[in-house]
């Protein structure tokens, strides 16, 4: 995007950000959008639909959008939770700790359950302006199986999960995203494991150097995002955090492009 087309996706990005648009409002028309801000339509649309791709926006209609945040369904109400009385380390080193908690479920007689706890991980999803994602192709000896990844790693204790995104990008890559957002955090396998994983969205990125962690980052291409589907039913998508960041995106573009054809 240029200068004025940025300047733009940075002025609409605010006003979700500060709730000027809230949860379940539908924006302004693309005409009104495109008197006040002084852009044309076509750069207008190119804004609208990365606001969407990143999960900021919904399609609903016809050149219709509002802010995703408004559902349907009600929380159950009367619903007790879990209680814990205790917990305690069966095993622990810097990458993994196995633990015993002590827990009644409602109605239930109380028991020890095994609980993994591993690192909070942040995982991104580059994308260029020719619909191509930047991906690493790996080998995973524990499952024994080549296949493709985005770049991600383990966000440090007091770092932001987002500057731990960019940092593992350029390490594992060479190349540097323009700019990342937040879409979604998301636990890989709740009923027994805790580890947080956040994913990002990035817009455009620079070659800046080669990658620096030889260990993580096998080949790397950038992959047309029209073969995803294709890629996931020969099973090489490797990783809950590939899959849900691709899963995103690919929905997002379905939605856009589903409400657009009407």
């Amino acid at each position: 995007m240029g200068p004025k087309t940025t300047k733009v996706y940075e002025t609409l990005r605010e006003r979700l950000m500060t709730g000027r648009y809230a949860p379940g409002d539908k924006l302004p028309s693309e005409r009104t959008l495109v008197e006040e801000l002084g852009i044309g339509r076509t750069a207008l649309r190119q804004v609208l639909s990365r606001l969407v791709t990143e999960g900021a926006l919904e399609v609903r209609g016809r050149s219709s959008y509002r802010v995703p945040g408004a559902v349907s369904v009600k929380r159950p109400e009367g619903v007790e939770p879990w209680r814990i009385h205790g917990e305690r380390d069966v095993y622990d080193n810097r990458w993994v700790r196995l633990q015993l908690w002590d827990v009644e479920p409602p109605g239930v007689k109380r028991f020890e359950h095994h609980v993994v706890r591993l690192h909070h991980v942040a995982i991104t999803a580059v994308l260029d302006d020719q619909d191509r994602v930047l991906m690493m192709w790996r080998y995973r000896f524990v499952p024994k199986q080549f296949g493709w990844e985005l770049p991600g790693g383990i966000v440090d204790e007091g770092e932001d999960p987002a500057d731990t995104a960019l940092r593992e990008t350029v390490e594992e890559t060479g190349w540097r995203p323009k700019s990342l957002e937040h879409v979604v955090s998301y636990q890989p396998m709740v009923g027994m494991v805790d580890s947080p994983h956040e994913i990002f969205v990035g817009h455009g990125a620079e070659k800046v150097d080669e990658p620096t962690d030889l260990e993580e980052a096998g080949h790397i291409e950038w992959v047309p995002l029209a073969d995803i589907p294709g890629l996931m039913g020969r099973g090489e998508l490797l990783g809950s955090g590939t899959l849900v960041a691709l899963l995103h995106i690919l929905a997002a573009r379905r939605t856009q492009g589903l409400t657009g054809a009407h």
